[in-house]
């Protein structure tokens, strides 16, 4: 049943805690008072457009010139897009290349001080501002040589390197294009292994503690025996037909062989490496903090990760506040399924046990995992349009998490056009959390708001094709509150999987800043979310060695979602009886992905938008 209680009202058991007190929406580095007045300048994406000034047409020059040099240089892929294009080479990631970067967008930086915010449209002025911070943070990297250290428990460049493999191909070119990259992977490869080495050297590599187990997808590809089994071959299996078969045989005989002799050995050297040197040698603290420059590091790791000014404590703070308040909801849920512990034995671990070891709970086939899925996303569907004004036009499907990458990936991850769904040890991935990851993942999480944010055709590519993750893990949690509303939580448990995911969060926001701030052992962050959570204990284990090993990630889905909880309680509290669901999700949705500070000065350009659309509708109205 939906609330009619504004998202703000004290008594609304569904509210984020407050930030703290005086606290605004700010960034030192890239929310300086230049950039500050710019935004409080900003007008809605609506406004009137006008002839680009010289000021304007300048500023154009620099974003298209860099983005197009960025593409040509850096383009990667992933589970969410292919940015590799015709590229016959893989990105130079040696040290020299990673200096030039940086010489790059500091001259950027410093074209960009030349712009005046106050000569620009108001579209460029919200361009500037967060195309300053995309290339801030990309200067950063470079900086801290974040790049001696590319691969981390959740994620690697030798795992993503099988997504180029999902990449469109309709043309002899671009078949020719991917079996170059192919043969490129031992000079990048090579690469790498240099940048680990001087990590290594300094103390700045991945902890020790999480590498256990993390070679096995290295040594599945290493150990390959037919190319033609590889998920690298996968594009040849079926080709377009107006390739002549007699090319495609060719391109067939060449994959095959690039595969062999150059994907299959540079993984085998790195498989080397990894086990006799960077295993070995890892260090064995756990904290940001404690590698060299490093609570620089995790501040600005913060930074590029929230787009906030806030302090580890503060965000510490913050989580402890919300796991308290989340912890007397799931109480409550316990209390109304009746649910009574062994004797001797409390009730909230026991519960928790119960939910972790009941049959009914778990699938028993992945097939059957895949299809609950669907059958949700299928509700949603019928529920999403009475709640979103605007709908993207692409769609997405369902498939499962690669076997070489499952065994330590999240439950789940959704992307444009992909939801994919982690069949790894079902034993870990309980039903009752099913409708809250597939809101989450995909609609009306990450697959509708990156199905739109693509189809903004009026945005620039840096906007279009970049991810915040404040904004976008922020949307995404979001949308599992709102599913309640929508009527997606069918059962008490799945409203507890749905609290369960929040706690996930705020605990997130305590483990991260514990363990790269406070001090924290791996022990402690496992018993704190093990404790508060009905997360197996599968995914306790990653989740937490994710956490080590990407400091600050972790912090921007609940401090994103406290942001747009707290801009739909202003927007109710300010429209009343006017307010909007539907107009006011389109608010936040077309702006793309964006920095909190952003959205927050255009969603309050929105309510002034709807209060003057509404004085003037009742002053023309008839008597």
């Amino acid at each position: 049943e939906k609330s009619s209680r504004p998202w703000g009202a004290p008594t609304d058991g569904q509210l984020a805690p407050a930030l703290p007190s005086g606290f605004r929406f700010r960034r030192i580095r890239v929310l300086k008072l230049r950039t500050a007045a710019l935004l409080l300048a900003c007008l809605p994406m609506q406004a009137i457009a006008f002839s680009p000034s010289k000021t304007d047409q300048a500023f154009q020059s620099i974003y298209e010139k860099e983005w197009k040099w960025r593409q040509a240089n850096l383009g990667i892929a992933d589970e969410d897009s292919d940015s590799t294009g015709n590229n016959n080479r893989l990105p130079d990631v040696s040290a020299p290349a990673q200096a030039a970067r940086l010489l790059v967008w500091e001259d950027v930086l410093r074209q960009l001080d030349g712009i005046d915010p106050g000569k620009l449209s108001a579209d460029n002025r919200i361009n500037l501002a967060i195309y300053r911070a995309q290339v801030e943070n990309l200067a950063a990297e470079v900086r801290f040589g974040a790049y001696e250290m590319p691969f981390n428990a959740d994620s690697s460049f030798w795992s993503n390197l099988a997504f180029m493999a999902r990449g469109s191909m309709k043309s002899v070119a671009d078949y020719q294009a991917y079996i170059d990259r192919l043969n490129d992977v031992p000079r990048h490869f090579e690469q790498q292994i240099d940048n680990m080495r001087a990590g290594l050297a300094r103390g700045f590599s991945v902890p020790r503690a999480v590498l256990d187990g993390r070679e096995v997808s290295i040594a599945n590809v290493a150990g390959l025996k037919d190319a033609t089994t590889s998920a690298y071959y996968t594009p040849f299996k079926k080709m377009p037909a107006n390739i002549p078969a007699a090319e495609q045989q060719r391109l067939r005989t060449e994959a095959a062989a690039a595969i062999q002799n150059s994907v299959v050995p540079a993984f085998a050297e790195l498989l080397t490496f990894f086990r006799e040197e960077y295993v070995p040698k890892a260090r064995t603290t756990l904290a940001a903090e404690a590698m060299p420059n490093g609570a620089d590091f995790y501040r600005q790791q913060i930074r590029e990760y929230t787009t906030l000014d806030l302090t580890p404590d503060q965000i510490h703070q913050i989580g402890l506040d919300d796991v308290a308040r989340i912890q007397a909801q799931m109480d409550d849920i316990i209390r109304q399924v009746g649910f009574k512990a062994p004797a001797g034995e409390k009730v909230f671990p026991a519960f928790l046990h119960f939910l972790r070891t009941d049959p009914q709970f778990y699938a028993t086939t992945p097939q059957a995992l895949l299809d609950r899925a669907a059958w949700i996303s299928k509700r949603v569907d019928g529920e999403v349009g009475k709640y979103i004004g605007t709908l993207p036009r692409g769609r997405f499907t369902i498939i499962p998490v690669p076997d070489d990458i499952a065994p330590f990936w999240t439950a789940g991850r959704g992307g444009v056009g992909t939801y994919w769904l982690n069949t790894y040890n079902l034993p870990s991935r309980p039903l009752y959390n099913l409708p809250a990851l597939t809101l989450h993942e995909s609609s009306p999480g990450h697959s509708l708001q990156g199905a739109l944010a693509e189809e903004q055709g009026a945005q620039p590519d840096f906007r279009r094709k970049n991810y915040i993750s404040a904004y976008g893990e922020g949307w995404a949690l979001y949308t599992e509150k709102l599913g309640k509303e929508m009527g997606i939580y069918e059962t008490p448990y799945e409203d507890f999987g749905r609290l369960t995911y929040e706690m996930w969060r705020a605990a997130r926001l305590v483990i991260d800043t514990g363990l790269h701030h406070k001090g924290w052992t791996r022990d402690q962050a496992l018993a704190y979310l093990r404790d508060r959570t009905a997360l197996s204990e599968h995914e306790v284990t990653t989740e937490v060695d994710r956490y080590i090993s990407w400091p600050g990630q972790a912090l921007s889905y609940k401090l994103g979602e406290i942001a747009i909880v707290k801009l739909r309680a202003e927007a109710e509290r300010e429209l009343g009886d006017k307010f909007d669901i539907k107009a006011f999700h389109d608010a936040i949705l077309r702006q793309g992905s964006v920095p909190l500070p952003v959205l927050e000065e255009q969603v309050r350009a929105f309510i002034a938008e709807q209060k003057v659309a509404t004085s003037t509708a009742a002053t023309s109205a008839p008597l």
